[in-house]
């Protein structure tokens, strides 16, 4: 019933829209990404058409000065000049959303770029509040990602929100690409968001493949989209996850990257005169980051895992979105390109990451192997520079010895192949038999 009056509301909406008067307002100036308009009403938010013909193209209101409006593109400006015709659409971008999604692939304003026919469902904005802090599902139940240390030593539970931590070319991509194909979650959502165009059709047809892609959802806004479409593009993907969420399903949401979303939004910010604060970061950055990232997780129904990689830099884990976003997740997983540059794959320091929930997706006896396992790595870590200079002795450290002498398995465990799929049931066996193994 609530959803039919949902229904409703849309198209009465709609019908009003259309049977409003059209009011034409001009292009007053243009001045980098942001282009000036006077003569319409709109509110924030509101997308603006400005130009007629081939020439049309989408403006969305950031920011309002007495009656000049302050419009960023999302499209090329080229061929707009002063006195050039727009037109208030009447409301935000809206994106269908429905059943039919599954295995389609869409720009960063929700629009298909496949091929496909045309997208059926209903029209919804793409800002959505989080769901109530009491009305969230507790998060009790793990979900497997299909790669061994993760599952044991960081495992991650259905509804949480971990990000994945590294400099660039260390591995965060193929890092994900690997979960994409191997997780247990009914329904993916991957939004990539600023990445090269070569990488695109790699990561959909090699990464993914036909059996990855049927049960994904793919939104792409490359790095020479306009920074709006960029910033809209995740916002977009995780609309889509909350449909399926309030369906009942659990969705597995992957970004890549969050600070490329971070780096358009401070691009939006400052074309609008918002002043620089941490790192040249405007403040609105950090409430984005904050609204998106809450939108995912557990709701009264279903639930959204979300997985975002995090571009630190110059590998510094105290930047200022890396700090940001390790704040607000659910735990984070760390990248060490001192593995990756040993072809270490995947390239996961094992003792820096972390899962916020793991003592409640755990049995007691998982839990164990895992701390046991941390201490050997931990122990090895502690010596390695004195065994390879040897000036260790035998016996200081009973851990380090244990380490040490299974070190090549130990090793073998925590790397695995990119076509390696392992369930959480068969690495949770791995590991103890490891551990026996010592």
């Amino acid at each position: 019933m609530a959803r039919m009056t949902d229904v409703f509301q849309q198209r009465l909406q709609a019908a009003m829209a259309a049977a409003r008067p059209s009011v034409s307002g001009r292009v007053t100036g243009a001045v980098g990404l942001r282009v000036t308009v006077s003569g319409i009403e709109a509110n924030v938010g509101d997308l603006v058409r400005i130009g007629e013909g081939r020439d049309m193209m989408l403006a969305e209101v950031a920011a309002l000065d007495g009656e000049k409006l302050s419009c960023l593109p999302l499209g090329p400006i080229a061929g707009i000049g002063a006195g050039t015709p727009a037109v208030n659409t009447g409301g935000p971008l809206r994106v269908a959303v429905g059943p039919d999604l599954r295995g389609r692939i869409l720009d960063g304003l929700g629009r298909p770029m496949d091929g496909g026919p045309p997208l059926r469902g209903d029209l919804v904005g793409i800002d959505a509040a989080a769901p109530s802090a009491m009305e969230r599902q507790l998060v009790d139940a793990p979900i497997s990602l299909g790669v061994r240390v993760l599952d044991t030593l960081v495992p991650c539970g259905r509804g949480q929100r971990i990000g994945i931590f590294a400099g660039s070319g260390v591995g965060k991509s193929t890092l994900m690409s690997m979960i994409t194909r191997n997780t247990s979650a009914e329904l993916n959502v991957v939004a990539l968001v600023g990445e090269r165009g070569r990488e695109v059709r790699e990561f959909i047809e090699h990464d993914l493949g036909p059996e990855g892609l049927a049960r994904s959802v793919v939104v792409i806004a490359t790095s020479d989209a306009p920074p709006l479409v960029r910033l809209r593009a995740g916002a977009v993907a995780t609309r889509i996850a909350e449909y399926y969420r309030d369906e009942g399903a659990d969705v597995l949401l992957m970004m890549d990257s969050v600070t490329r979303a971070a780096m358009a939004q401070r691009e939006v910010g400052l074309s609008v005169g918002e002043p620089p604060a941490t790192r040249g970061y405007p403040p609105s950055v950090f409430a984005m980051l904050a609204s998106l990232l809450e939108r995912a997780g557990p709701g009264a129904r279903g639930s959204i895992t979300g997985l975002y990689t995090v571009l630190v830099e110059g590998d510094d884990h105290n930047e200022p979105i890396a700090d940001a976003a390790r704040s607000i997740l659910d735990g984070h997983i760390v990248l060490d390109r001192k593995l990756a540059t040993a072809g270490h794959f995947p390239s996961i320091q094992a003792l820096d990451s972390i899962s916020r929930v793991a003592t409640k997706i755990t049995s007691r006896d998982q839990r164990a192997d895992a701390t046991e396992l941390r201490r050997l790595l931990a122990a090895h870590r502690e010596v390695r520079e004195l065994v390879e200079i040897g000036a260790y002795v035998h016996g200081t450290n009973p851990d380090a010895d244990r380490a040490n002498a299974a070190w090549d398995r130990i090793s073998a465990f925590l790397r695995q192949d990119l076509d390696d799929r392992t369930t959480a049931p068969q690495a949770w066996n791995d590991l103890r038999e490891l551990l026996a193994s010592t």
